[in-house]
Formats: structure tokens, C-alpha cells, sequence
């Protein structure tokens, strides 16, 4: 199946952008589709049915299709999923519980389920959005394995739009995924722990692998994917992180590697009177305010949400917190008082430009909000890639980072007393950087990466060297 990356003669370039059904993965992508569209693309949102309202807030046309079983439409535990879904959730907020390690592997106990499920149904469906409108390219999530795959063996043109940390695209064989690169300070497994934790993800390696090749060997035998988390466009990986001095290189020679820095839109409109009229209350009687929000999976760790706030108001006078619960939003409505506000969700990109500091689990998208926003930032890491982000945010100078599984009240008020007292010294120099890039750079990277790809060129995993992109 032969396409035109930039579209038949006298139309635009048209480009399905991919989304799992995970609102902190859907958000970006559909802000950096709107973007795609402004710099002419004729874009469609492909994503589950729940996600429909994004496409129509960018003014994009929506195609349904679900690529994964697991959902989060923005309070994990209140999203509707099957009973093993629902089950796995909860067997991953206990292990939150008792470490770094122990959420890594359970991480990777659910693997298989949780991002390779149905492999061949996603490529029937892959099949119908190109049979029906006919993409010139597609923009996949990177953790989308099943949606790479499958475009893989339809030889279809595409681009990787990675959500995480850039390890997450292995840079070398020995690099793993689900293993962090680096660590924060705080946090320092032992060397048992992390020897089980470098075998569990070897296993996995060699797993994802396989079941790739078998599915390669049913639709597409001449075109074996080699090892599936490397699996990523040999046009255009975009990552949505700042290009720190001490990443590690991705040595491919071909492929465009695209630092974009952040993916919140130029302009985040007013979620609304009730909303200002919380901020201007908590503004008018307090010095400070502070957002706590640990993400839409583990906002359900009602303990520490409940210690981060009485932590503010026993080290940090003068401040007002702002807690997105999920939820358990009901159950902590007896911290609710002049100095604290608790919602289910918060428009948290809106929050940021209104807040003196926030506290987070190092997600991707409240890393890099709170860059953008050169909002300073207490870090919790609990799973997946947050332990590389913390470890970067804090050699940035842009954030402090402590264990929540070993929650220390004392250290975490002294932490936030310290933040407001002086923003942190990279602060100031990493907002300018990312915010010359975000996703209009992304787009029209993208779009110039799309009309430069010779007419007919195809996606396949590359082992030679690349430089990165700028």
C-alpha cells in the first residue's frame, strides 16, 4: 500500500493522528493536531468514542477507534473498563505503595495486557481508517505498540509522537524499557531491586519481540519488525520534552529526532466563573497558593494527598492549596477550608499560570505544563518514567523531587517553603527554551519532515546511526 506523504497534487497533506484512550495521552495529541491543522494539514483524531469532545474543541473531524482494552477518560478508577482492567489499577496503586521497584514490576507484570492486547484487531482497524479516508500519514503515540505495529506491516507513512521520557525510544541494546536511565537523589533502589527489575524488563523485551514477529509473519513476512520497543518512524520521532544537554543520544542516521518542549497551547481559555472565583477567594486572604495533583491514575492515593496538605499548613504559612482528588474527591472534603479547595479534576494548564509552585508525580504533561508555565514544582515519582523525569527536573534546577512511598511531612512542607521562598535557578532559562518550540514548532516540523519523505517512502525500524533533530 503506496502513498503520497504530501498528499495528491492540489490538497493537503491529509494525516490521522492516533490516540490511546488515556486522557493524558489524548490532550496532548489533540492540541498538537490542532496545530497540524493550522499549519495545513487536513487532520483527523482517531481515538476511542469518549475522546470525540477533543476533536471537537480543536475543530478536527473525529474518526472512533479504540486500540487498547485499559481506558482512563480522566479519573482512572471512575473510567469504565473491563473487570480485569479495573483489577490490574488496583494491583498497581497498592504496589505504588511500597516503592519504586515494586511499581516497576508490577508495571511489567501487566505489560502484555496493557499494551499489547489484541494486536491484530488494531491492525483490522488501522486497515478500515486507510480503506475508508485514505491518510497520506499518521501520527502514532509511541506507546501505542499494537497502532506501530500495525502500520509497520501496512507500510504506511508515519510519524512518532513519543509521551514520555525520551528513553522510552531505547537509545542502545542494553537500554530497557521500563528500567529509568537515571534516578532523583531521593530515590535509590538497591542493587537486588534493580537487578530483578533489569531482568523482568529483559523478559519483556524478548516477549514484545516475538509476539511482533509473529504478527509480522501473518501480514507483512517481508517485513520483520526487529525489536519491538525500538520499533518507532524512521521519518520523525517528536518528543514532548526539552532537549537536556544529558539525554542520551538516539543513534539513527535518518530519522529526525524533534525536541518540542511542551504541548499546551498558546492560549488556555477560562474553565469558567466557578473556577476564577475559587482562585480570587484563595488569592484575596493568602500570600501563596499551591496546586496538588498526582495525575489521573494516581490522584487515588488519598494518604498522600491528605499528608501533602497538612503539611502546608503546618511548615508553610500563609498558603492555600488547590487538590485534585479523583474520586476521592468526597472522601477528602473534610481538609476543604479557607485554605484549601478540593475538586474531582482541575483545569490544570489554566491553574498553572495562576499558582506560586505545584505538586506532582513527574508525569510528562505536568513536567512540562509546569515548565512552560515556569511554574516551580515539589516532584513525588511513583512509576513508569517519572523516576528519569525527576531525575532530570532536579539536575535542571527546575524542581525538587522526594519519595512518596517514604512520605516525610516535615520534608515535604520544608520543600514547598523552599520553592516559594526562591524559584529554582534553571527556572527562568528552560521556560524561554521550551516555550521558542511547543506544538506549532512541532507541527510545522512535522509537515516539513512530511513534504521532504520522497513519494512513496514507508516506515521500518532502523538500526544505523541518526542525528538528532534540532
Amino acid at each position: 500500500m503506496k502513498l503520497s506523504p504530501s498528499g495528491s497534487a492540489g490538497r493537503a497533506p491529509r494525516v490521522a493522528v492516533v490516540s490511546p484512550p488515556f486522557l493524558s495521552h489524548a490532550q496532548p495529541l489533540s492540541v498538537l493536531a490542532r496545530s497540524l491543522a493550522e499549519a495545513g494539514a487536513d487532520v483527523l483524531f482517531v481515538t476511542a468514542p469518549a475522546f470525540a469532545p477533543l476533536a471537537e474543541a480543536a475543530g478536527l473531524r473525529f474518526v472512533p477507534l479504540t486500540v487498547t482494552r485499559n481506558a482512563n477518560t480522566g479519573v482512572a478508577r471512575s473510567t469504565r473498563q473491563g473487570a480485569r482492567e479495573a483489577e490490574r489499577l488496583e494491583e498497581f496503586l497498592g504496589s505504588t505503595r511500597q516503592g519504586a521497584v515494586a511499581a516497576l514490576l508490577t508495571q511489567s507484570r501487566h505489560r502484555g495486557e496493557d499494551m499489547l492486547a489484541d494486536p491484530d484487531q488494531v491492525l483490522e482497524g488501522i486497515r478500515s481508517v486507510q480503506e475508508r479516508w485514505a491518510p497520506d500519514w499518521y501520527v502514532v503515540d509511541q506507546l501505542s505498540y499494537p497502532v506501530t505495529l500495525a502500520l509497520h506491516c501496512l507500510a504506511l507513512p508515519f510519524a512518532t509522537f513519543c509521551p514520555g521520557h525520551p528513553t522510552y525510544v531505547p537509545h542502545a541494546p542494553e537500554a530497557l524499557f521500563g528500567v529509568p536511565y537515571a534516578w532523583p537523589p531521593a530515590i535509590r533502589p538497591t542493587e537486588d531491586g534493580l537487578a530483578a527489575l533489569r531482568r523482568a524488563a529483559r523478559a519483556n523485551d524478548v516477549a514484545f519481540t516475538r509476539r511482533f514477529a509473529e504478527v509480522a509473519r501473518t501480514h507483512a513476512p517481508d517485513r520483520p519488525p526487529g525489536r519491538a520497543f525500538a520499533l518507532a518512524s524512521r521519518h520523525a520521532v517528536v518528543f514532548n520534552y526539552p532537549r537536556f544537554p544529558w539525554l542520551p543520544e538516539h543513534p539513527r542516521s535518518e530519522t529526525r529526532f524533534l525536541y518540542g518542549g511542551h504541548c499546551s497551547p498558546a492560549l488556555e481559555p477560562s474553565p469558567g466563573p466557578e473556577w476564577e472565583g475559587v482562585v480570587r477567594r484563595l488569592r484575596a486572604t493568602h500570600r501563596h497558593v499551591v496546586l496538588i495533583a498526582l495525575g489521573t491514575f494516581l490522584s487515588a492515593r488519598a494518604d498522600v494527598l491528605t499528608l501533602l496538605v497538612r503539611a502546608v499548613r503546618a511548615r508553610v504559612p500563609g498558603c492555600a492549596v488547590v487538590v485534585a482528588a479523583g474520586d476521592g474527591a468526597a472522601a477528602l472534603a473534610g481538609l476543604s477550608g479557607p485554605d484549601v479547595h478540593v475538586a474531582d479534576v482541575v483545569p490544570q494548564r489554566w491553574l498553572l499560570t495562576r499558582v506560586d509552585a505545584m505538586v506532582h508525580h513527574g508525569g510528562n504533561n505536568s513536567f512540562t505544563e509546569c515548565l512552560a508555565a515556569a511554574t516551580p514544582a515539589l516532584i513525588l515519582p511513583f512509576s513508569s518514567d517519572q523516576f528519569s523525569i525527576a531525575h532530570d527536573a532536579e539536575r535542571a534546577g527546575l524542581a525538587l523531587a522526594l519519595d512518596p512511598s517514604r512520605p516525610d511531612p516535615y520534608e515535604m512542607g520544608e520543600a514547598l517553603r523552599r520553592l516559594l521562598a526562591e524559584p529554582p535557578a534553571g527556572l527562568s532559562h528552560w521556560a524561554r527554551a521550551v516555550r521558542r518550540r511547543g506544538p506549532d514548532w512541532m507541527a510545522r516540523s512535522l509537515v516539513r519532515t512530511m513534504a521532504g519523505v520522497t513519494a512513496g517512502a514507508t516506515a521500518a525500524p532502523v538500526a544505523a546511526p541518526v542525528r538528532p533533530g534540532p
